[in-house]
């Protein structure tokens, strides 16, 4: 279990763009994955390279299960006029199942003005509105935290069980078969119960011949 208790969230693939014009203004918004603030800011570096004769490039980001990390840069426009909303759509956004659990992901707006001013209430929906339809547009992916484990047989066994395991559900990341014996790489759901119901199972498979011991838990995308 993750410190935080948070055992899935979600993110989206990859980089994804949706271009707007409101009032002649032109927004470009770009969406993507990022699993560090490093790469968070190297999309806002990107996208000042690119789109070098912009006047603006407003950002925002949400990194983390539990989406700890939030940030949001107005770039000049006035305070809480751009940045604000584009964390606010980006953490009211409602994904699978009704969750409100979007992370791991920067977006930018970059903005070329039209010469028409839309006061502070326009630029919080241009840039909220933005953001919206650019994640209209993003596949998403489930995230998953998984427990990882080994579990030991005999090499006479090792087809057998773990054809048993694949079939009852289990995910099998791979078998590594050493001199004495075979040792069968699986992953469960984080958790005690979902722990117990794996060595229950795989007692009953092996009729109490083989255990299974706990590794490390991985964060994993599940499609």
């Amino acid at each position: 279990m993750s410190d935080s208790g948070i055992t899935g969230y979600t993110t989206v693939r990859g980089e994804h763009r949706h271009e707007t014009e409101v009032r002649r203004s032109r927004f470009v918004a770009v969406v993507r994955r990022a699993d560090t603030e490093d790469g968070a800011r190297q999309l806002v570096t990107d996208l000042r390279r690119e789109f070098h004769d912009a006047r603006h490039h407003f950002s925002a980001f949400v990194l983390g299960p539990d989406r700890s990390i939030q940030r949001a840069n107005d770039d000049g426009e006035p305070s809480g006029t751009a940045g604000a909303p584009m964390l606010d759509a980006i953490l009211k956004r409602v994904t699978t199942g009704g969750a409100t659990d979007l992370s791991d992901l920067a977006v930018v707006v970059v903005r070329y003005f039209g010469g028409v001013l839309l006061g502070a209430g326009g630029l919080v929906r241009a840039y909220s509105d933005a953001v919206s339809q650019a994640l209209d547009a993003a596949p998403t992916v489930q995230r998953r935290l998984l427990q990882q484990l080994t579990v030991p047989v005999a090499h006479a066994d090792a087809g057998r069980v773990e054809n048993d395991l694949r079939a009852a559900g289990t995910g099998i990341l791979g078998t590594d078969y050493l001199a004495d014996r075979a040792l069968i790489q699986v992953a469960v759901p984080a958790g005690e119960a979902s722990v117990s119901d794996f060595t229950a199972r795989l007692a009953s498979l092996t009729a109490g011949q083989s255990g299974a011991e706990l590794q490390d838990l991985k964060w994993v995308d599940c499609d």
